[in-house]
């Protein structure tokens, strides 16, 4: 059974940092493209990084470049995403992902799996 925990969320104010972790267990995590998505009320959920299997291959989303780094241990099963400059639209649930595919293509949402989302609020 996959499992993709999330950890390091909360409230911070603009301007501030956050790292996001994402631990993987039960799959062969160093084929796995890992990504972080987010999601506000009313919006869709949108890629915000992903990361290729061997951590060689990253995207961003433009809104983030410059801010947020996404890095992956293979040796610990785990993805990060280290938040920097924080903004107020930052705002949203976080979520992390994971599937046997390229990183690009896992930017289009189309992720094996999915962890439950952890909450990152920016305060003005």
């Amino acid at each position: 059974q996959v499992q993709l925990v999330e950890s390091g969320g909360g409230l911070v104010q603009a301007g501030g940092s956050l790292r996001l972790s994402c631990a993987a267990s039960g799959l062969t995590f160093s084929i796995n493209a890992m990504g972080w998505f987010r999601q506000v009320p009313g919006k869709g959920r949108e890629s915000v990084a992903a990361i290729s299997g061997t951590g060689l291959t990253t995207y961003y989303a433009d809104s983030v470049k410059g801010r947020f780094t996404i890095s992956r241990d293979n040796a610990k099963v785990t993805v990060y995403l280290q938040m920097n400059s924080l903004k107020p639209e930052d705002t949203a649930v976080y979520y992390c992902a994971a599937g046997p595919m390229t990183a690009a293509t896992l930017t289009r949402g189309e992720a094996n799996y999915w962890g439950q989302g952890i909450q990152v609020t920016v305060s003005s």
